[in-house]
């Protein structure tokens, strides 16, 4: 009977060892930027044909960023939309249609961000908990509206003007100008050259010590994003 027993313990011991290890679930790595040199590049007006290219880059690196979402262009490119949050990068909302707010009444801009908001949940899931406003136009009626929807207001330390620049060597010289400890860079990954000079860039930013990371990532160690406020 004992010998009977011990077989059946070999053999159930035998069976668990053949079961295929369980995966190991890495959690995601916190970067304090109280300790560590951050900067955070943002990217406006996607999602458009360049992001993915974009995404893959900055996978490659280990880079996160920011990017201010077009409700319109969200509707036509809700995967790659849910493919940003999906790789560890935050959202915004950048308005429905990218309009000029001071110049709208309380009513529109409300519609502005409530339709975009709506317009990003639906295709990623999650609801924006910041804005930018286009062109950077605000004042403090756009930012008392915005706070009914408990939208903060994200600006920049810097902005590229890579719009109008257009050139690959000109953006690149640029972004490491206005690179600086807890910067927030303007960009827009609707510029192909922005797209294209990115490898170049995150290399150089990598061997000044910086640390790429989101806006709400930088902001958490001033004390986090406050509705009604502005920042930067």
């Amino acid at each position: 009977m004992l010998a009977v027993v011990i077989h059946a313990l070999l053999a159930a011991s035998l069976a668990l060892t053949s079961l295929p290890a369980q995966a190991t679930v890495t959690a995601p790595k916190t970067v304090d930027c109280t300790r560590v040199k951050c900067l955070a590049l943002t990217f406006d007006d996607g999602p458009g044909e360049y992001t993915p290219t974009l995404l893959k880059t900055l996978k490659k690196a280990g880079a996160k960023a920011t990017f201010f979402l077009v409700g319109e262009r969200v509707e036509k490119r809700p995967k790659v939309a849910k493919q940003i949050l999906a790789q560890g990068h935050a959202i915004g909302n950048h308005t429905y249609s990218h309009a000029a707010l001071p110049a709208l009444l309380d009513y529109e801009i409300l519609d502005e961000l409530k339709v975009n908001q709506e317009v990003i949940e639906k295709a990623t899931g999650v609801r924006p908990k910041m804005y930018r406003p286009p062109y950077g136009q605000t004042d403090e009626r756009v930012l008392r509206v915005a706070d009914q929807v408990d939208l903060p207001e994200i600006l920049w330390t810097g902005t590229t003007l890579d719009w109008s620049l257009r050139d690959t060597k000109k953006i690149k010289a640029v972004v490491l100008k206005l690179a600086q400890r807890d910067g927030v860079i303007l960009m827009h990954d609707v510029v192909p050259q922005t797209v294209q000079v990115m490898p170049e860039i995150l290399k150089e930013l990598k061997k000044q010590g910086y640390h790429m990371v989101t806006v709400p990532t930088l902001m958490r160690a001033k004390g986090g994003l406050k509705s009604g406020t502005s920042y930067f």
